[in-house]
């Protein structure tokens, strides 16, 4: 959502105390406005050429199918077709990071019948071959899904938002009200993701609308999930999911650290 002009500029000038209470409002709504390009402390994690700072987990018999990651127009293109055998294939970033919020754009196909998401503080186990962490869903073929957060952690394996257990408990009832997903085909229509993480909190925007707001405590500082090194740190990655024929392209992704700033939506930096 975005203010018109006007209101914007008597907000940024601090003219009207009824203005700054909207802001406010919209803010707890989980509504965003997209601000000023001088935000100087976001970093990009995508270069837009090339695979610099990621890197790619899969089992080892998937070797040969690193490929579906590569960069294609500018953007990180994830392709798989289904008479492929494979298991997970992973992008994952080179760092770590813990407080921060996320943004990224994600283009879907309506004929995409395949599984992804943003994995966040999550770790890959080289000797189970298996990614453990909490997952922002990307699902084009049911969009309304995407948003959710999954856990992907070994002894866990149900949504953390909703709380509705298995993966198949999920419902269309379970998304938002008022949110959005539009597929690309005759326009190059991509979708805002936004995720929040602080402390055990996670929360996700989808094209401005807040979908998931999780309180972790008890979770993802549980037992296992510190025996495993996740949950309140770790990596962030991509998925190709196993089974189903996949093709997403991400771009703009820039990261930035929150530690200390106020827990509500915030602008988001220049393309």
């Amino acid at each position: 959502m975005r203010f018109p002009v006007a209101l914007s500029v008597s907000i940024t000038r601090g003219l009207s105390g009824v203005m700054l209470a909207l802001l406010f409002y919209s803010a707890f709504l989980g509504i965003y406005t997209p601000a000023s390009a001088d935000d100087g402390d976001w970093q990009s994690l995508f270069d837009g050429k090339t695979l610099s700072g990621w890197h790619v987990r899969c089992r080892p018999e998937d070797n040969d199918k690193r490929g579906y990651w590569r960069v294609e127009d500018g953007a990180i293109l994830a392709q798989g077709k289904s008479p492929d055998r494979h298991h997970y294939i992973w992008l994952l970033t080179d760092k770590e990071y813990d407080d921060f919020e996320l943004i990224l754009k994600v283009q879907t196909f309506a004929d995409c019948k395949g599984n992804s998401g943003v994995q966040v503080r999550s770790r890959y186990d080289d000797d189970a071959f298996w990614l453990d962490g909490p997952q922002i869903d990307i699902h084009p073929a049911g969009p309304w899904r995407s948003g959710f957060i999954y856990d992907e952690t070994r002894s866990r394996k149900v949504w953390l938002w909703p709380d509705v257990g298995r993966p198949a408990n999920a419902k269309p009832e379970h998304a938002p009200e008022g949110w959005t997903w539009q597929h690309a085909g005759d326009s190059d229509h991509w979708n805002d993701i936004r995720i929040v993480c602080r402390g055990t909190q996670v929360q996700s925007f989808v094209n401005g609308i807040k979908v998931a707001d999780l309180d972790g405590r008890g979770i993802l500082d549980d037992a296992d999930h510190r025996r495993l090194n996740v949950g309140v740190k770790g990596h962030i990655g991509l998925q190709i999911h196993p089974g189903q024929d996949i093709h997403l392209r991400f771009k703009d992704i820039h990261i930035r650290t929150i530690r200390g700033q106020a827990s509500f939506p915030s602008p988001v930096p220049p393309n």
